[in-house]
């Protein structure tokens, strides 16, 4: 089932519950889906690496927002962005945590023969389409700088 159907269901049943935290959340995760739809070049319907994608622009948009928030003390605006968060964190598939993240970049970097800071281009390059969807690209970066600092 495309994740399209999914979030009409999902806004359904909210409505349903009267939650207004994931309304919002599916509501922004729908129209996200119709922007990509309708744009220039979009198909009829998005593939599953395109949904995950849009999924991940959505979380990050709603990271920044809660990290700017918090540190502006503004924890109402951030309670309302954590929430969304963790709707459309539903919908994205299942993170690696940082001990498996780092045996995949440690295997990345033995295949790729780097061996320097300088070879982290060679290194995320790789690192950022094997982990598409599972990791965070800033987590991906600092591990990937870590391990070629050793």
């Amino acid at each position: 089932m495309s994740l399209e159907v999914n979030i009409n269901a999902a806004i359904k049943a909210a409505m349903l519950a009267k939650s207004e935290a994931e309304l919002r959340a599916l509501r922004a995760i729908k129209a996200a889906i119709l922007l990509a739809k309708t744009a220039e070049g979009g198909g009829a319907e998005l593939g599953e690496a395109e949904e995950t994608k849009l999924l991940q622009k959505l979380a990050k948009q709603r990271k920044d927002s809660l990290e700017i928030f918090r540190q502006q003390n503004r924890e109402d605006l951030a309670k309302k962005e954590e929430e969304e968060l963790e709707v459309i964190e539903k919908y994205l598939p299942k993170q690696l945590d940082e001990s498996e993240l780092r045996g995949i970049i440690a295997e990345i970097i033995a295949s790729t023969g780097a061996s320097s800071p300088a070879d982290m281009g060679k290194v995320m390059g790789v690192a950022t389409k094997q982990l598409a969807g599972k990791a965070d690209g800033k987590a991906i970066s600092a591990l990937v700088k870590e391990l070629l600092a050793k």
